[in-house]
């Protein structure tokens, strides 16, 4: 939803939220968090993927290199706290933001709630791969030893 905001796109925000999500600092703002979350997601990758681990031998100077398991897990933990904590504030407590009438009601109030329902399982799913991630790597490590 926020990126079609970032195009101008009316979401149905009224009032004084209305006007400041029609002007173009806010347009600036949304493009930039869509690109910064797109790329956390992506490194979300990193505990799955085998890049995750060693780094790429295409990368010059690195490639090749074990990447330490806690310069993996640090981000990914934080990351997985910060997403749901925030996510439980937003949702849990009645005077936070939805609470505010200039937020969108009815279809465009359901459509926001769509968008965004699968952003509450994220810090939940992030801190699972986590710890599979440690896991793995620790398994990883005894095989070598």
């Amino acid at each position: 939803m926020h990126r079609s905001l970032g195009f101008g796109v009316d979401v149905g925000f009224t009032g004084g939220l209305g006007s400041l999500y029609r002007g173009t600092p806010i347009m600036v703002y949304v493009l930039i968090l869509s690109v910064a979350s797109q790329a956390a997601a992506c490194l979300v990758l990193g505990l799955v993927r085998p890049w995750g681990e060693q780094v790429p031998h295409w990368i010059p100077w690195l490639g090749g290199r074990h990447i330490p398991l806690l310069a993996g897990v640090i981000p990914a933990a934080t990351g997985a706290l910060v997403v749901t904590g925030l996510c439980a504030a937003v949702t849990l407590v009645s005077v936070g933001p939805l609470a505010n009438p200039d937020f969108p009601h009815g279809t465009a109030g359901l459509i926001m709630d769509a968008c965004y329902a699968p952003l509450l399982a994220w810090g939940p799913l992030v801190a699972v791969l986590t710890l599979a991630y440690v896991r793995r790597r620790r398994a990883g490590a005894g095989a070598a030893a």
